[in-house]
C-alpha cells in the first residue's frame, strides 16, 4: 500500500492535466495518480516522459530493454509491471525478460543490447560511467541517441525512486472514474 493515499483527480487544480493525461494515454496511471497531488510537478513529469518515450530516436526495444533493467536493478516491481508490456510490444521476448538479470552471460542480446545494458547498469549503480563503458555506446550511436539513452536510464532511475520511496505498488487501488491501472 502506497504510503500516501492518492490524489483526489476530482480537484479543480487537478482535472485539467487528469483530462490531459487521459486524452494522451487512456487512463491515468498509479504514478501519475500519486503524483497529481503536485499538479505542476505531474505536468513536468509527463512533458519530460512523453519526449523520452515518444519523441526519442531511439530503437523502441532498446529502450524498453534498458526501462525494464532499471526496474530490476532498483527492485521497482510497478515500473516493470507496467513496462513488461510495452518490452514485448516493441520485440523484447519473453526470453530475453527472464534473462536481463544475467545479461552479460546471457547469449540473448545483441552487441547493441549489451553496450546499452551496461551502460545502464553503470549509471544505475554507480552514477559514474567508467571510459570503456561510454566508448561502446558511443561507438553503436551518434550524440543524439546517446543523450537519448542517458536521459532514458536517468529518467526510469527517477521514476522508480519516486515509485519505492512512496511504495507505489500495482495492486493498490487507485481513485476516481479515470484511474485504471496497467493502460
Amino acid at each position: 500500500m502506497a504510503r500516501l493515499p492518492y490524489a483526489n483527480l476530482e480537484s479543480d487544480e487537478a482535472r485539467p492535466l487528469v483530462d490531459r493525461i487521459v486524452a494522451e494515454r487512456g487512463s491515468v496511471l498509479l504514478l501519475y495518480q500519486m503524483l497529481l497531488h503536485s499538479p505542476p510537478v505531474a505536468s513536468g513529469w509527463l512533458t519530460y516522459l512523453t519526449a523520452i518515450r515518444q519523441l526519442s530516436t531511439l530503437p523502441g526495444a532498446l529502450r524498453e530493454l534498458v526501462i525494464m533493467r532499471v526496474a530490476i536493478l532498483n527492485g521497482a516491481p510497478y515500473e516493470a509491471d507496467q513496462h513488461a508490456p510495452i518490452a514485448r510490444k516493441e520485440g523484447i521476448t519473453e526470453a530475453q525478460l527472464d534473462e536481463l538479470d544475467r545479461w552479460e552471460t546471457s547469449p540473448l542480446f545483441d552487441e547493441d543490447q549489451r553496450a546499452a545494458l551496461a551502460y545502464t547498469d553503470a549509471m544505475t549503480r554507480h552514477i559514474r560511467v567508467p571510459q570503456e563503458v561510454f566508448d561502446a555506446v558511443r561507438a553503436r550511436m551518434g550524440e543524439r541517441q546517446v543523450v537519448e539513452l542517458t536521459a532514458t536510464i536517468a529518467a526510469y532511475n527517477m521514476v522508480s525512486r519516486f515509485l519505492e520511496a512512496l511504495q507505489v505498488h500495482t495492486h493498490d487501488e487507485g481513485s476516481g472514474p479515470d484511474a485504471r491501472v496497467g493502460a
